[in-house]
């Protein structure tokens, strides 16, 4: 082996055993890793929502905020390490690789109130409760992730999924794992198999593309790969957002004979018929399949919209909240920010944005406290660990310019399929991941 590749492969076993480390550290350690001084003050914050954003700006601000009031409000005991969901829909790994307790991750010193989101009133400063509870706030964090609005389908149901070809892996672990009961079935049988995305924006935009890849491969491992059919079909016109991904991986899909078939949205499926139905700008078109993989329509919570804090003029329908891109600030609401999923901003719909986009919140906070002004600034950095075959990846990264952003250059080059960007997907990257819900990464 190479002397520059045993090297790297080292580097990158060492740096996933770091980040196990660091999440194992209690919260208490983490000061030296977070970016800034101590500052005194009796701020009220709320943060809605103990996900990746959550977690991660709860554990900063306690470190950083010596006096603050900080509580976060999210319903959810359990806490879903969602970039492994793809894994566990392709039999990979159990369900049970993604839970872990919501309480988990919350340091000491931070109130975790267990109830759901009602109504926020940016004028009074208030965060009201489906159960009632009001709470004051001077700074208000809006993390909540996003719904998926799997009724925008007509004839789909959740009980549905990992049932007659059915699948859909964003559901919740256990859906990813009946997603494989299906998919499985289908790698075994053959048949037609089509896969689908969203016209709105989305969680981790890749995610669709690596289930089409990873279940393609599982064909060829299983040689079965010519007597399956696979289409991948979307409202889109190119495969990804960035053009010289979205060339790449047609070339591949084009190599592996992947059909595809733009601009089409799912819209209704009869699973006794195994029908699914497509709008396209000719009108509704009928498919058949023996597998289909369902991506429903991602939205903001409710909330978000009821209490106004949506784009009114941007992402008509889906309720983003109204940020700076830069700052991730409210632009009417000068003391309310938003990080992860819910920012409405043009990407960052992933984990690893969360990384970045978290410290960003963190300084403008921290400063505002204080009277002062951030210079903290999010760049759009999304990162996509493309698994294009079990045991290979393309680790892509870019920014608002759709500029790609590597962090290893000439190490590892983005657009082709390495073994080690595998493993930075299927090893370092909870370690990463669960270093920065503690607040350390």
């Amino acid at each position: 082996m190479p002397q520059d590749f045993d090297s790297t492969r080292r580097a990158f076993l060492a740096m996933a055993a770091a980040g196990g480390a660091l999440a194992a550290l209690p919260s208490s350690d983490a000061k030296a890793a977070v970016g800034g001084p101590t500052v005194q003050t009796n701020a009220k914050v709320v943060i809605i929502g103990a996900g990746a954003a959550g977690s991660a700006l709860g554990n900063r601000l306690r470190n950083r905020l010596e006096g603050a009031e900080i509580t976060i409000v999210d319903p959810s005991v359990r806490h879903i390490y969602q970039p492994g969901m793809t894994l566990v829909a392709a039999g990979l790994k159990p369900a049970d690789y993604v839970i872990s307790q919501t309480t988990d991750w919350l340091p000491a010193g931070v109130r975790l109130l267990p109830e759901r989101v009602a109504m926020v009133d940016g004028e009074a400063q208030t965060v009201a409760t489906e159960e009632g509870t009001t709470l004051d706030y001077d700074f208000l964090v809006l993390s909540p992730g996003l719904v998926l609005d799997h009724d925008a389908i007509e004839g789909f149901s959740l009980d549905m999924v990992g049932q007659n070809g059915i699948g859909a892996l964003y559901a919740g672990p256990e859906y990813a794992e009946r997603t494989w009961d299906a998919a499985s079935r289908f790698v075994e049988d053959g048949g037609r198999g089509i896969f689908t995305r969203p016209a709105t924006e989305m969680k981790c935009a890749g995610a669709p593309l690596k289930h089409t890849f990873l279940i393609d491969d599982r064909l060829r491992r299983a040689n079965n790969r010519e007597n399956a059919e696979i289409v991948y079909a979307a409202p889109q016109g190119a495969l990804f957002g960035v053009p010289i991904v979205a060339e790449k991986v047609r070339m591949l899909f084009d190599e592996r004979g992947v059909e595809t078939q733009m601009q089409r949205t799912l819209t209704s499926i009869d699973a006794s018929r195994k029908i699914a139905t497509f709008e396209t700008a000719d009108g509704p078109v009928e498919e058949g399949y023996d597998y289909l993989h369902v991506v429903p329509p991602q939205r903001a919570p409710d909330f978000v919209v009821q209490s106004g804090l949506h784009w009114g003029d941007r992402w008509v329908g889906q309720g983003w909240a109204e940020v700076d891109q830069y700052t991730l600030r409210h632009l009417r609401y000068p003391n309310i920010f938003a990080a992860g999923d819910i920012a409405g901003v043009p990407k960052g719909k992933t984990a690893a944005s969360v990384k970045w986009q978290v410290p960003v919140v963190e300084d403008h906070l921290v400063a505002a406290t204080q009277g002062q002004d951030g210079t903290a600034r999010f760049n759009g950095y999304t990162s996509c660990p493309m698994i294009t075959r079990i045991g290979r990846a393309m680790l892509i990264e870019f920014d608002y310019n759709d500029d790609l952003v590597p962090s290893f250059p000439g190490v590892i080059a983005p657009l082709e399929e390495l073994w080690i960007s595998w493993l930075m997907k299927e090893v370092a990257l909870k370690a990463t991941y669960n270093a920065m819900l503690r607040g350390m990464a």
